[in-house]
């Protein structure tokens, strides 16, 4: 269970304004059809976290370590700063479809997820639970709690969000987490516990 909160909280907030949110709300706009759309980021997060999750999940298992755990706790601090990075959509929103409106979401989800923070957050949360399904279901929860909103209110959305503050409490939220596996690592939590 705690997999499945902490991946959910973790991508919720760093989607915040992530090139994939700008992304939905493009895509909303261009194609008025919210429910592919949704059901194309669904699709898409599916696919991508899955891969993501397994991957990290695989790594740890393989270089389970002392130093590994130090590497992930470093990839979540590393998040917390990326994630007070806006993003910017650099795609031209005025090229034409060529497909409809749940091809061209899932196809361009799926592309613009690779390497994304929130793609990373997955590979690192899948190392840290050693736990997939869990992790992709958290993640992909997460993404839909803060791109399905997005779909369906669009840019206004944009004027009522502070997205400095989310952002801020996402980098938090990485920073906790990067600091609490180097404790438990250190053997600093055992006493907490």
């Amino acid at each position: 269970m705690e997999a499945l909160l902490t991946s959910t909280a973790v991508v919720a907030l760093a989607e915040i304004g992530d090139k994939t949110q700008l992304l939905a709300i493009v895509l909303a706009t261009r194609f008025q059809r919210p429910l592919p759309i949704v059901a194309g980021i669904f699709v898409a997060t599916i696919a991508n976290h899955f891969l993501a999750a397994l991957v990290g999940s695989q790594v740890a298992s393989i270089l389970d370590g002392q130093w590994f755990r130090y590497a992930i706790a470093a990839s979540f601090i590393v998040m917390a700063a990326w994630t007070l990075i806006p993003d910017k959509l650099d795609d031209d929103e005025h090229k034409p479809a060529r497909f409809g409106a749940f091809i061209t979401t899932l196809i361009a989800f799926f592309l613009v997820e690779m390497g994304d923070k929130t793609q990373i957050a997955t590979v690192a949360l899948g190392a840290r639970f050693h736990d997939v399904l869990p992790v992709t279901m958290g993640t992909t929860l997460g993404m839909m709690i803060a791109n399905v909103p997005a779909v369906f209110v669009g840019h206004e959305l944009l004027k009522y969000v502070p997205l400095n503050i989310v952002r801020m409490i996402a980098a938090v939220l990485f920073l906790v987490i990067g600091l609490w596996v180097i404790a438990q690592t250190a053997g600093w939590t055992a006493g907490l516990i």
